[in-house]
């Protein structure tokens, strides 16, 4: 067990104490903050956790079965050439239903994002977003059915877990890779958007998956191996136990 914090800790050094405690707690072992801690600190310094608040409060809990909200990350590559990156996010289980990167976000552009999110009418009830210009007449169209909710001027809070989600972009992807090209941008959203949904545990979800890994059998015995898979090129990594 220890040997495994240890490893964590120096594999995934964008990790605290709360994202090593949640990967262990999703192998079954259902260690304290203050264990884990104890342990990261033998081989090396734990990062304080990051605070935040909560926005729309009422409203996100009462709706958030039937809650999407979308946003655009922007970022440069080599040759300093900007890149825009959409998200479309699904608020009760933090999943991503749908990306793409383009390079000119026009109307028409993220009217089709809309639509290749939304298949055969599979539309939430309600869907935020904030007061950007590429949000037009196309997108209105395409959101038809769907109560779409603009965020205030100046206030992204107001779109909390989008905005989180964002940050979470750049602090465990964007800021420590090199982008070529937009071909390979796709490649390593795609990447890390499937490891964001299938593998990384949520603090605001109770430190669940989004999309849930098979419910393991409890009498499995817990000295089967751990093995370990390398994501982005060993940026983060995926604990999974034998079969």
């Amino acid at each position: 067990m220890i040997n495994l914090i240890h490893s964590m800790a120096l594999d995934n050094r964008l990790w605290g104490i709360k994202r090593i405690r949640d990967e262990l707690r999703k192998l079954g072992y259902p260690l304290s903050k203050r264990t884990v801690a104890k342990y990261i600190r033998q081989v090396r310094p734990t990062r304080p956790p990051r605070k935040g608040g909560q926005t729309w409060a009422a409203f996100l809990n009462n709706h958030a079965q039937d809650i999407w909200a979308c946003d655009f990350v922007q970022t440069y590559d080599l040759w300093f050439r900007a890149s825009f990156i959409f998200f479309v996010i699904e608020l009760s289980s933090r999943r991503v239903v749908h990306f793409a990167v383009t390079r000119s976000p026009s109307d028409a552009w993220v009217a089709q994002q809309l639509r290749e999110a939304t298949p055969f009418d599979t539309r939430p009830r309600f869907l935020i977003r904030d007061n950007d210009s590429k949000y037009g007449a196309a997108f209105a169209r395409a959101a038809s059915g769907i109560d779409v909710v603009r965020t205030p001027i100046r206030a992204p809070k107001a779109n909390a877990v989008c905005e989180r989600f964002l940050g979470s972009v750049r602090r465990e992807c964007l800021d420590h890779v090199l982008i070529l090209n937009q071909k390979q941008l796709q490649r390593v959203i795609k990447a890390y958007v499937a490891y964001f949904n299938s593998a990384r545990p949520h603090q605001g979800i109770g430190s669940r998956i989004p999309i849930p890994l098979p419910v393991q059998d409890e009498l499995q015995p817990m000295r089967n191996s751990i093995t370990a898979f390398p994501v982005l090129g060993g940026l983060h990594h995926d604990y999974r136990r034998s079969a």
